[in-house]
């Protein structure tokens, strides 16, 4: 599985009817219909989109959308939801998280208090980082071994593309992706959305 071809996946994902439960059981079944190892290289491919958007620049939007309380776990799961959003959303928001003030599902959540977010309404999908894994278990009979096998595959092949996907990544040496927003600017349409000490936060 190539980057195009894991971000048609998302792509579609992010498309599909349903709530949060039935996408990733279309997923899953996607998945089910492929080889094992598309399995491990679409784990490969979501952590290492993952670890592209594990900036400074973005956790302070997220931590600006969930009104301070965005932890380091939480972090994870804004990262993997981002992904989830497709690849234009995932990129247009990697390159200047201020753009996050133009997805439609952030917009949902302005001017109400957190308790009234619904599960799929926030900004975090741990749930997307373990249907690899079970598709994984599923195909090769391994349910028993807590993952061991599909993690152990995921890392040696993550070793095998490491060059490839650092390219792919556009990584400035700092760290930061290509064209990504100055650390030290403000967020401005962030900030007027979602204004720290805002009532009900």
């Amino acid at each position: 599985m190539n980057e195009d071809a894991f971000w048609a996946l998302m792509d579609e994902l992010s498309r599909r009817p349903g709530d949060r439960d039935e996408r990733l059981e279309w997923l899953r079944t996607e998945l089910l219909r492929r080889p094992a190892t598309e399995s491990v290289e679409f784990q490969v491919r979501l952590e290492d989109a993952g670890e592209a958007a594990a900036t400074h620049a973005l956790w302070r939007a997220a931590n600006r959308i969930e009104g301070g309380s965005c932890s380091d776990d939480g972090f994870d799961y804004f990262t993997l939801w981002l992904v989830g959003q497709g690849r234009k959303v995932y990129e247009s928001v990697v390159a200047d998280p201020d753009a996050l003030a133009d997805v439609p599902e952030v917009r949902a959540l302005v001017g109400r208090h957190q308790d009234e977010w619904d599960d799929d309404e926030w900004p975090e999908w741990e749930e997307l980082d373990y249907v690899a894994q079970d598709a994984y278990d599923e195909l090769t009979g391994q349910e028993d071994d807590e993952g061991e096998e599909f993690l152990d595959a995921v890392e040696e092949l993550a070793e095998e593309l490491a060059d490839e996907l650092a390219d792919s990544r556009g990584w400035e040496e700092d760290g930061e992706p290509q064209g990504a927003r100055p650390e030290g600017l403000a967020l401005p349409r962030l900030t007027a959305l979602f204004p720290l000490g805002r009532s009900g936060s």
